[in-house]
């Protein structure tokens, strides 16, 4: 007869539900995992699978009961770390959001705004567009794979059990944090400079043609220039974004690490 002691329950408890505790945090916060799109059933079974995978290659983990108050700490612990991952990730989508709606702004389709699935919200017409596009790129770089590959080399730069959550690692992210308007404008800098120009023309036109009536024209021009631009400007897209993702898996990296360090 099949009989397991207590101390060996808990062992496989603690064996799926910490790593399971990181990797659902991951999924919950990660760009393209996250989207309220894919069902809440699809992502705990997603969870599940890869933790799954994961669980027998960890190393040898704390001998702590995942129901004491150690062990709940510790839950947290794994969720703080996958939440930090996932927003690392997330920030780089913000910064496309941010150069979306100011583009939209100075084109005068502030107003125009289109439900987001990613963010159940509101969104300006400009930064949907490019969000769909930095989501394709990112899925055409592998970076949803990527995610995956370094959740699972996490575990052995930050083992479960260790300090982890340090003051380094969020200072690396709010720093990082930063990216968002350097990135942001970076993208919305050549719809900008084309705008900019275009507004000091027509103040110009305005001042030697009084009787021009500028609400009728300039509308419409800003307008046309600003998508004619950005579909001028879109192809060199693709490399800023490439180079932010990998950026962003480069502080993911360096935030682990500085934990692991400070690790006792």
């Amino acid at each position: 007869m099949l009989s397991i002691t207590t101390i060996e329950l808990d062992a496989l408890l603690a064996t799926f539900l910490w790593p399971f505790s990181r990797i659902l945090a991951l999924i919950t916060s990660a760009p393209i995992f996250s989207s309220p799109s894919i069902p809440i059933r699809v992502k705990l079974g997603f969870a599940t699978v890869i933790t799954i995978l994961i669980a027998p290659t960890l190393k040898s983990l704390p001998a702590i009961d995942p129901g004491s108050g150690i062990g709940l700490l510790i839950i947290i612990q794994q969720v703080i770390i996958g939440l930090a991952i996932g927003l690392t990730m997330r920030i780089i989508f913000m910064a496309v959001e941010m150069a979306g709606e100011v583009i939209g702004l100075q084109m005068g389709l502030g107003f125009a705004t289109f439900f987001d699935p990613q963010n159940t919200s509101q969104t300006p017409l400009i930064s949907r567009f490019l969000g769909i596009i930095a989501s394709l790129a990112f899925i055409a770089m592998n970076g949803h794979l990527q995610i995956i590959t370094f959740i699972s080399k996490s575990f052995d730069t930050l083992p479960i059990g260790s300090t982890g959550i340090t003051t380094p690692m969020f200072v690396t992210l709010t720093k990082w944090g930063g990216e968002i308007f350097l990135t942001g404008l970076q993208l919305s800098l050549p719809v900008l400079t084309a705008l900019l120009i275009t507004n000091l023309a027509l103040g110009i036109l305005t001042r030697v043609a009084p009787q021009l009536n500028i609400f009728a024209v300039g509308f419409p021009l800003t307008l046309s220039i600003g998508f004619l631009v950005l579909a001028l400007s879109i192809p060199f897209f693709t490399p800023i974004l490439e180079r932010s993702i990998q950026d962003g898996l480069n502080i993911v990296t360096e935030m682990t690490n500085s934990s692991h360090i400070n690790a006792p």
